[in-house]
């Protein structure tokens, strides 16, 4: 019988209220509940406010962390947000999904003589949640009208730094994006469990309340505007439009009910009013290493599959989530098994029942397969493999390098009223932070050009 003929024992099996609304209410808080006032004081006592804090570095936004810490301790709230946020505009957000933990907290100079820095995204948490809870009068005035009017594409962390930064400098700006809520995997691609009470809404209206950012959602590059059209009718464009596609796993994709992509499945969640209604695999498969993986494979078990899986083609160490994230995986009851490439999806009567794997190895510079394959039963496969550019509306008008936009490190593509960043630009490391940085530099050389 070959592996296609082959049949699981159990019958698939996907659905959905497969738990009670308290196990669900359990499930889906906050994973990492903030720190109280008196934690948050006692944290930032442990700060030994450096200067040429190795800890500024290491963050891509430059947030100058010694400071708003100091001014946690004073009591200082207001200005500690100001500090965060006048280098980072998406800092609430940052604060909850950084990967805090290979940057500043990594460079923290307390890992030298302990083995525990500074909780550099717990308390830059506090000082922004603080803030947003009671605004008061607004941190930031536009300046003087320029008139000159900008066109953002995306209105992910990139494109929204940008026309924050923008609108900051006097210019007019237009966001445009094809979803129905303005902030790109911020608000469809990040885990329920990072990013509750509609945090993502809530720093999208603080970050628009500065004015002069017009957002036009269901509007998508190549469909409803051409970037062509966009050049001519604004001083300048700036591209943040993310990776949209999604690679393919590199085996026939069978029609099969239970085979998604794992960024639509977070999608669905994320947008879900009633968790019970997201329906999923008692047995799930998630292919891929990274954290869109962990994402998708965490919030499975929390929706109550019974065995979830992640497989990775290579070791641990070259998953690229972060150790962090990969262990959370696991606290979840999440198995992760490395060294196996798919080779067939498994499916009868149109819906999936299982996949074949073939074991592999690393032979010099070189992956290969060792000969030895296993199967494993599976009720939902979710790809999560990476994604990639759609670049066709972009191809005549900029250069492009293995499907992403070629730029100078301030943003500047090879026309000269387009500039770009975030995950589309070449370089890109799908971090939220970096994006940001991308934005905000960005939105600081067109402002330069178009005042010129």
């Amino acid at each position: 019988m070959s592996p296609t003929e082959a049949t699981p024992v159990a019958a698939p099996d996907i659905r959905a209220g497969r738990l009670d609304a308290v196990q669900y209410r359990s499930q889906f808080c906050d994973a990492h509940p903030p720190l109280t006032l008196a934690q948050a004081r006692i944290e930032a006592d442990r700060c030994y406010y450096c200067f040429d804090a190795p800890c500024q570095t290491a963050c891509p936004t430059g947030i100058d962390i010694p400071s708003f810490i100091q001014r946690i301790a004073d009591n200082n709230i207001r200005g500690s947000a100001h500090a965060i946020l006048s280098a980072n505009p998406l800092g609430g957000m940052c604060a909850r999904v950084c990967p805090t933990e290979v940057l500043c907290e990594e460079a923290c100079v307390r890992n030298t003589n302990e083995d525990k820095p500074v909780e550099i995204g717990q308390l830059q948490r506090h000082a922004t949640d603080a803030y947003f809870d009671d605004p008061g009068a607004p941190l930031f005035t536009r300046a003087p009208s320029t008139g000159r009017t900008v066109a953002v594409v995306g209105a992910g962390p990139a494109g929204l730094a940008c026309a924050h930064g923008l609108a900051r400098l006097g210019h007019d700006v237009v966001v445009f994006d094809a979803n129905a809520k303005p902030g790109g995997l911020n608000e469809y691609g990040l885990a329920t469990y990072k990013t509750v009470d509609d945090f993502a809404q809530r720093e999208v209206e603080w970050l628009l309340s500065i004015g002069g950012i017009d957002i036009r959602n269901k509007t998508a590059l190549g469909r409803d505007v051409t970037l062509e059209q966009l050049t001519q009718d604004y001083d300048a464009v700036f591209l943040g439009v993310g990776l949209a596609g999604v690679n393919a796993i590199g085996i026939p994709e069978p029609d099969a009910v239970g085979v998604r992509n794992a960024v639509d499945f977070i999608a669905e969640l994320r947008q879900a009013k009633d968790y019970a209604q997201v329906p999923v695999g008692r047995r799930v498969v998630v292919i891929g290493g990274g954290m869109t993986a962990v994402d998708a494979a965490v919030q499975s078990r929390k929706l109550g599959a019974d065995e979830v899986t992640i497989v990775y083609r290579r070791g641990d160490d070259a998953m690229s989530a972060s150790r962090h994230e990969r262990d959370w995986a696991r606290t979840n009851g999440v198995l992760v098994r490395h060294w196996a490439a798919p080779k067939e999806i498994i499916m009868r009567d149109g819906r999936v029942t299982g996949m074949r794997f073939a074991r592999t190895q690393q032979l010099g510079n070189n992956l290969v397969e060792t000969g030895e394959e296993f199967t494993l039963e599976a009720d939902m496969v979710l790809k999560a493999i990476g994604q990639s550019m759609l670049a066709p509306p972009l191809r005549a008008m900029v250069e492009l390098q293995g499907g992403r936009i070629v730029t100078d490190a301030r943003g500047a593509t090879s026309h000269a009223k387009i500039w770009a960043g975030g995950d589309c630009r070449v370089g890109g490391r799908d971090l939220t932070v970096e994006a940001v940085e991308h934005g905000k530099v960005a939105a600081l050389a067109m402002h330069a050009a178009l005042s010129a």
